[in-house]
């Protein structure tokens, strides 16, 4: 029998999203935010859902781009601090070192040690409550060649992307294969 953990924000694992941005002066900024994924495929799309109180928040609306980095085990206290700190006090990435990097498809940055990146244009806006799901159209994905496998394709193993445990606020690490998706479970399949 299952118990109730009542109505609660918990999906595992969640994604740790880097959200660059330019602001109206046009300083770059980025935060991090767990409420995002991909959304759809055609057109190729990903959503991500901020507070009306981050500063980001008016960035997405005034410049309509937005990127999404992301976050990875050798960059987790920059991606925690950018999380902590409001990119209306403070230049988050001259604090955390960062680089920040002008997109060459829409008008937002990203930071360059986030190996994977994706360049969206702004397609939808939705208002749910306490937060607002942005809705970008992934016009590229650039990624460090470093972690593109043999085949061509990026390498979830080499990109080492941070989770994010909704439960016990805490960030973990992937682990290593557990079976190929879409064949594992055609062993179960009868006509």
């Amino acid at each position: 029998m299952k118990k109730s953990a009542g109505a609660k924000t918990l999906l595992f694992p969640t994604p740790v999203l880097m959200v660059g941005t330019y602001d109206q002066a046009g300083k770059p900024n980025l935060m991090n935010a767990a409420w995002g994924g991909i959304c759809c495929s055609q057109p190729p799309c990903v959503s991500v859902s901020l507070r009306k109180a981050t500063y980001s928040h008016a960035c997405i609306i005034e410049r309509k781009a937005f990127t999404v980095g992301m976050a990875c085990e050798s960059k987790m206290v920059e991606a925690d601090y950018v999380g902590i700190a409001s990119g209306r006090d403070v230049d988050k990435y001259a604090v955390t070192g960062l680089t920040p990097v002008k997109s060459e498809v829409v008008d937002a940055p990203y930071a360059a040690e986030f190996p994977v990146v994706l360049e969206c244009r702004l397609l939808h806006i939705v208002e749910i409550g306490l937060h607002t799901q942005f809705i970008g159209e992934i016009i590229d994905v650039k990624a460090d060649a470093d972690v593109f496998g043999e085949d061509g394709c990026l390498d979830i193993m080499k990109i080492k992307p941070l989770i994010y445990d909704t439960s016990h606020k805490g960030y973990h690490g992937i682990g290593p294969l557990l079976g190929q998706a879409f064949a594992v479970g055609k062993g179960l399949h009868h006509e």
